[in-house]
């Protein structure tokens, strides 16, 4: 593939092996104090010429290409017309093209139309990535999210009566040991009222970049839970939910200790057992420096 990209580029790692493209640089609301994906970088709107070459040059050189992630950190801040140009090219480059997806911010989702998001859906962006972080008021104020539960479930539900599928992201550790039940149980009872389609956790890991910010905005001393503290906060996510849809859930994402994947509620005991194996000794954990983001 001969595409330059703006580095540092970011992608979830179910789209490791598809075509990306970059549509934005950085993220448009880059505050969220836990993470340092996109702080090198200002929030550009790429040109839309600068984008159909990319993709006239990728189809170039992938012709067969069925799947394409739109960078950076939420190409869904594009507005709608400029979103349809990009997405009617790559239609057009692509002709055995069956997704398009994108990161997601519950305010860029907000801002769409429920209209505008069945426009988007009906040209094949039909899968977001969402990180809900926590479900937690608090906790959402305490690492500005910039939403709260209520708008979270809110822009689920659109995203949901859209047609688009929403993979969606828990941090586990997030609340320190001192706040982990308000944050689990905070992200059950949003789990438990919006529909999503995946569902992932990671692990807290802190940036140096961030670190500092982080705790201060976090309000009070911090203290980073161990292993077997975010396999209780696991066991305790997975034990309170009923979700009002099947949910396709993975702990497979390199943060994790564990990596856990089945689907909910159907394999509810059958993962606690294996978080109840791992908490007893008897299945191993992810080595330390095996992890990272």
């Amino acid at each position: 593939m001969s595409l330059h990209y703006d580095m540092p580029l970011f992608r979830p790692p179910s789209e490791g092996d598809n075509l990306i493209i970059q549509a934005t640089l950085g993220c448009s609301f880059n505050q969220c104090s836990f993470c340092a994906m996109y702080r090198s970088k200002d929030y550009v709107e790429r040109p839309l010429h600068e984008v159909i070459a990319d993709i006239r040059q990728a189809a170039a050189d992938w012709p067969d290409a069925q799947r394409v992630f739109l960078a950076d950190g939420d190409a869904l801040a594009l507005p709608t017309e400029h979103l349809l140009s990009i997405l009617n090219e790559l239609a057009s480059a692509l002709p055995r093209l069956t997704r398009v997806s994108c990161y997601a911010t519950p305010g860029n989702i907000a801002r769409k139309s429920a209209e505008e998001l069945v426009q988007l859906r009906e040209q094949k962006l039909n899968q977001l990535y969402f990180g809900i972080e926590s479900g937690s008021d608090l906790m959402l104020k305490k690492i500005t999210k910039g939403a709260t539960q209520k708008r979270m479930a809110e822009v689920l539900q659109k995203a949901k009566d859209s047609g688009m599928k929403v993979s969606a992201t828990v941090i586990l550790g997030l609340g320190g040991t001192q706040h982990s039940n308000e944050h689990i149980d905070g992200t059950i009872a949003l789990l438990n009222s919006a529909p999503v389609t995946y569902l992932s956790t990671l692990q807290l890991y802190l940036d140096e970049s961030v670190e500092a910010e982080f705790h201060r905005k976090f309000g009070e001393p911090f203290q980073m839970p161990d292993d077997l503290a975010i396999l209780k906060e696991q066991e305790r996510l997975i034990s309170g939910l009923t979700p009002p849809q099947p949910v396709i859930f993975r702990s497979n994402h390199a943060s994790n200790a564990l990596a856990l994947a089945g689907n909910l509620p159907k394999d509810k005991d059958k993962l606690l057992v294996q978080l109840h194996e791992a908490m007893a000794g008897h299945r191993p954990l992810r080595p330390l420096f095996m992890r990272g983001l």
